[in-house]
């Protein structure tokens, strides 16, 4: 398999399932600003979307969205645990934390990347939905209880962008918490590295 992925973006997230899952890929980093890849391919020849992730199966197929890719590859090692078995209600809880984050929270941090006035009424919105799940933390590991699934991977990648966008987290414990153990986890300090973010 291959992933494009752009450092620190939200194929993070996907980077960290892969780390997790044991499974063997390869990475190609995408500079998201010119749509190149390192060896001057237009990213647009490969991907129409234009974004990351890209996931690319071994026998050419391609997956583009976060929350799908983050199960494709749980799914490919369930012996790994990393979401609970398709057709259950825990399955459809870790499909319901994917879409929270991906809607709630990955779509309203967007536009602050890029907004130079008029972001305190989506800053606002975001820190009311942070706030939300420090407290679906509060006595649990994980977003799911004890057990680490794909989904912590995403919440992890998504919170990190705080401090890019000016959102104080500090008073929210069991989020940070959440992250301190999500930082202790080589899986992710393998991420990290692999895309120079962790020394």
């Amino acid at each position: 398999m291959k992933l494009y992925y752009a450092t620190g973006a939200c194929s993070l997230a996907p980077h960290i399932a892969l780390k997790e899952s044991g499974l063997s890929f390869e990475t190609i980093a995408v500079d998201t600003s010119t749509h190149t890849l390192a060896d001057g391919t237009d990213y647009y020849s490969i991907n129409a979307l234009g974004y990351v992730p890209m996931l690319v199966l071994d026998d050419g197929r391609l997956l583009h969205e976060v929350a799908v890719i983050l199960q494709y590859v749980a799914d490919q090692v369930p012996e790994r645990q990393l979401a609970p078995a398709s057709g259950t209600y825990e399955r459809a809880k870790l499909q319901e934390w994917l879409n929270f984050i991906a809607t709630e929270l990955h779509k309203g941090f967007s536009p602050l990347f890029t907004l130079k006035v008029g972001a305190e009424p989506l800053k606002a919105r975001l820190e009311a939905r942070l706030q939300w799940i420090d407290s679906e933390l509060s006595g649990k590991s994980y977003l799911m209880g004890d057990v680490f699934t794909v989904a912590d991977a995403y919440l992890f990648v998504v919170q990190s962008w705080c401090k890019y966008c000016g959102i104080d987290v500090s008073a929210l414990m069991n989020l940070n918490a959440f992250a301190c153990r999500m930082e202790a986890r080589p899986a992710v300090q393998a991420a990290l590295r692999a895309e120079g973010l962790l020394k």
